[in-house]
């Protein structure tokens, strides 16, 4: 028997033993994971009524990553007190770096990654954001997202890679070695790929709609990032808002428990999205093969009391209780928690480190699509007389990083170590640089415009287009148009840099400008655009997305018939220009 098998067999061996000692009541505890400032009683900890701790948005554990960190030990600290003494799993929705801590490093969101087709660079960084989210207290993270959008309506699309399942394949395969090593331990923090299955593919791009596409084409466009995740050892899986054929893929037993637990293999745990249980059929759900739910605004009780009444009157087995929360048990054993339970406070000097900002100013340089250079204006020169930057996301690094930083929605406000496009450009050009924020100012005798402009931030359901709260659209404003006429009519050469979380229609704009960059949402290292800008590095981003020409062509593009469809876009999937 080689080392492997050993552990893994001493390591059953102690799931197994401890599982035997547990109440009903220990074992449902193990599968509910609350907030830290959640109203639930006071001794539900010390009495093994927990097994993980979720931070989101909301009051902070701390001013800083030694009071995050003292928290979360006096949290685990209860835990340990209870009579079985297992630890705690913290969870944290760290999806572009440890994006809920103000000073840590903000990578770009996932779809710029996706451009820069580096999956060296997405392992570091997905290995960054491990340490700095130990550094304040987890072990582990609600990340990579690994759906696959089929429709740029999706609020979400800036969460994923990319459209192609092949590139999405080899990104999340790199961001899960990142995040846990080669194999979960004590120095690695568990992975979570999310959100199984169907999320980024529902009609009409609806978040938490349905996805009406056939098994087969789930099987082949929608399942082999999970696959590669489940290959690498990916400690969770969260399943999804969104239904498949009218049943919520949180009650759908063929997908989570035949297809991705026992045809894929998986065995860690199956968590729950926000308030599972009480959306999409309660114990329904723990049937189905979720493992821990997240019991969260007001689900704690009749969760708790929910699952206890369904097993005792037999709707569901002691089998399948045993089943999660051997998972959990599990993989609190693989990650060392037994042993070391508490977090490292050697780590804390790493957040936001020089070095990590480095690797993410890397990234956002290499996550650059360069649509288009008219007579090579690009590179700047950086001698250049005199250089004007117009709008808002300019200088403003809450903008240019999109939703899931420091707060759910975003912000629209610069956060600490964070560095702007505008601070940037000031860095690197030698001749006069003048901020016009909304183009209002009367600057005709300038050399070259560099016009900053795209989406204000937004996560889940609230970027939706066309949804409920329809605040987004598939072209710019038009304030941000006329930001480009007022430079073009002035006779001034004029540099788009677009910020969003999605391809938008811009041919317009395209035309009009003399160069065009799409940068995405690039997070906390704005300057790296300046870097490129300037020619201290050159382009190497490729479009993770193909890019349409017009707002119609989101009805030719996207949805069941994608496949069948005649769309032709503005640019292809890969497109990319260079120095």
């Amino acid at each position: 028997m080689n080392k492997k098998h050993s552990t893994d067999k001493i390591l059953e061996q102690k799931v197994d033993a401890l599982l035997a000692m547990m109440t009903l009541d220990e074992k449902i505890g193990q599968m509910t994971q609350v907030r830290h400032f959640e109203e639930i009683p006071g001794d539900a900890i010390s009495n093994g009524a927990i097994g993980s701790i979720i931070h989101t948005e909301g009051p902070l554990p701390g001013s800083n990553a030694a009071s995050w960190q003292a928290t979360f030990t006096w949290l685990q600290k209860k835990a340990l007190s209870s009579r079985l003494g297992i630890p705690l799993l913290f969870g944290v929705d760290a999806v572009h770096g440890q994006n809920t801590y103000e000073g840590a490093t903000i990578f770009p969101h996932n779809i710029g990654l996706g451009a820069t087709r580096n999956t060296k660079l997405v392992e570091k960084a997905a290995a960054i954001t491990a340490q700095e989210s130990k550094a304040t207290g987890f072990n582990w993270v609600f990340s990579p997202c690994v759906a696959i959008p089929y429709n740029e309506k999706w609020g979400r699309v800036y969460e994923a890679f990319s459209e192609s399942t092949e590139l999405t394949e080899r990104m999340t395969r790199a961001s899960v070695l990142g995040h846990q090593g080669k194999r979960l331990d004590q120095n690695s923090i568990m992975a979570t790929a999310k959100h199984f299955i169907g999320d980024g593919a529902t009609d009409n791009g609806v978040e938490g709609g349905d996805c009406s596409l056939s098994q087969q084409e789930v099987r082949e466009r929608l399942l082999p990032p999970y696959q590669a995740a489940v290959d690498n050892g990916v400690g969770a899986v969260m399943a999804s808002f969104n239904s498949m054929a009218g049943l919520p893929m949180h009650a759908n037993k063929y997908w989570i428990t035949e297809v991705l637990k026992e045809s894929m293999g998986f065995n860690g745990i199956v968590v729950s999205d926000w308030k599972g249980y009480s959306r999409f059929g309660e114990n329904d759900i723990i049937n189905a093969g979720i493992d821990m739910v997240m019991a969260v605004d007001g689900d704690f009780v009749m969760y708790q009391e929910g699952l206890k009444a369904g097993v005792e009157n037999g709707q569901v087995s002691h089998a399948r209780i045993d089943d999660a929360v051997r998972r959990i048990l599990r993989q609190k054993y693989s990650l060392g928690l037994f042993e070391n339970p508490f977090p490292n406070s050697s780590l804390i000097p790493k957040i936001g480190s020089v070095e990590h900002r480095e690797v993410a100013r890397q990234a956002v340089r290499e996550s650059l699509v360069l649509l288009k250079n008219n007579e090579r204006i690009l590179p700047l020169d950086k001698n250049v007389g005199k250089i004007v930057v117009v709008g808002e996301h300019a200088d403003n690094a809450g903008l240019q990083s999109g939703g899931w930083s420091i707060h759910w929605q975003g912000s629209s406000e610069n956060y600490s170590g964070s560095t702007t496009i505008l601070s940037g450009i000031k860095r690197l050009a030698k001749g006069e640089v003048i901020y016009d924020i909304d183009a209002s100012s009367d600057h005709k005798d300038v050399d070259i415009a560099i016009i900053v402009i795209g989406e204000t931030p937004y996560a889940e359901l609230f970027g939706d287009i066309g949804g409920e709260i329809d605040a987004y659209q598939l072209t710019l404003t038009e304030n941000h148009k006329n930001y480009i006429n007022t430079y073009i009519n002035k006779g001034v050469k004029v540099v788009t840099v677009l910020i969003s979380g999605r391809p938008l229609v811009t041919t317009e704009i395209i035309h009009q400008s003399d160069a065009f960059i799409a940068a995405w949402l690039p997070g906390s290292e704005g300057d790296g655009i300046a870097e490129v800008l300037f020619g201290d590095y050159g382009f190497k981003g490729k479009l993770p997305h193909s890019w349409p020409k017009s707002v119609e062509d989101y009805q030719d593009k996207y949805g069941p018939n994608y496949w069948d469809s005649a769309y032709a876009p503005l640019f292809p999937f890969g497109y990319g220009l260079e120095y």
